[in-house]
């Protein structure tokens, strides 16, 4: 195996908005900045969470430049450029390369629910028209489509797919039994991640890490570093947190979250609204729970 394109925590960082709607880049740099300062590990911007699918194709590079710029080698980024149109996704891809990207990540192809084969052909094809290393999404509950373990094992020849981000958690044994070590894996489940070290994950591309970028980073290492009790600690410890990011659908709860600690990010663009007031009030009865005094300590030596 070639080294891990990261180990640890990656953020799936929120993309903060204007009142006008518009990307706010300068409060962009900031939660960069506040990432490098608190143990991220790498980056990810226009994934899920960073509401991608509501972004015209400028917009969206714009934005992974941004963070370009604004990460400067520090850690790597990895660049959502995934699409149900595989020749938008090669063109997404190819221009996120050329602001300077280290990795794509590629989800499952959305609505049009393809065949196993139109799945590995979709993937091929973007694959072996980027020039760097690609992480693959695999999250059934939001595209309707699995990365089946044979569709994997047929990837397995394409030299530049190097990972996996992986909800369906449940395969990931069957997928090392069909394809060894070919892949590393990182959860997309927060509530997961230590499970699916255990199976020789390399980390956890981390909703919370928004919120909790050190602990997320903190909980990988110490699993690798052969600190199992600290890491399975750590785990139980933001569990209430995950279900409080995950009581309304991702980025929702994360981007009020974010805003609210004086991040200042703004809404959600629609189709996403504002939390019910029932689960606005868990999320924040949920956050004085924790020590954010990271969050507090960052701001205060931020000029607004």
């Amino acid at each position: 195996m070639n080294k891990p394109i990261f180990e640890g925590s990656a953020v799936a960082i929120v993309t903060p908005f204007t009142s006008e709607g518009g990307v706010n880049f300068k409060k962009l740099e900031q939660l960069v900045d506040f990432h490098l300062q608190n143990g991220t590990d790498a980056i990810v911007v226009c994934g899920s969470t960073g509401e991608a699918s509501t972004m015209p194709d400028d917009e969206h590079i714009a934005t992974i430049k941004c963070v370009v710029d604004a990460v400067n080698h520090k850690v790597p980024v990895i660049a959502g450029t995934g699409s149900n149109d595989t020749a938008h996704g090669i063109r997404l891809t190819k221009r996120a390369c050329e602001v300077g990207a280290d990795a794509a990540l590629i989800v499952t192809p959305y609505y049009n629910k393809c065949t196993p084969e139109g799945l590995y052909r979709h993937f091929k094809t973007m694959a072996e028209n980027c020039d760097v290393p690609v992480v693959l999404y695999n999250v059934p509950s939001r595209t309707n489509v699995n990365i089946s373990p044979d569709v994997l094992y047929r990837l397995a020849e394409v030299e530049n797919i190097k990972a996996i981000k992986e909800c369906n958690l449940s395969q990931v044994p069957e997928i090392l039994s069909a394809c060894g070590d070919r892949y590393d894996f990182y959860s997309g489940e927060d509530a997961l991640v230590v499970p699916l070290l255990s199976m020789g994950g390399k980390g956890v591309i981390s909703v919370v890490a928004n919120l909790l970028p050190s602990k997320m980073s903190q909980m990988v290492h110490a699993y690798l570093d052969g600190d199992l009790k600290t890491a399975r600690d750590i785990q139980i410890e933001v569990i209430p947190l995950v279900k409080a990011m995950f009581c309304e659908v991702n980025p929702i709860p994360v981007k009020e979250a974010v805003d609210y600690v004086g991040f200042k990010t703004g809404e959600c663009r629609l189709p996403l609204c504002g939390m019910s007031e029932k689960n606005r009030q868990f999320m924040i009865d949920t956050l004085s729970k924790y020590d954010l005094s990271h969050i507090d300590s960052f701001l205060k030596g931020v000029a607004d």
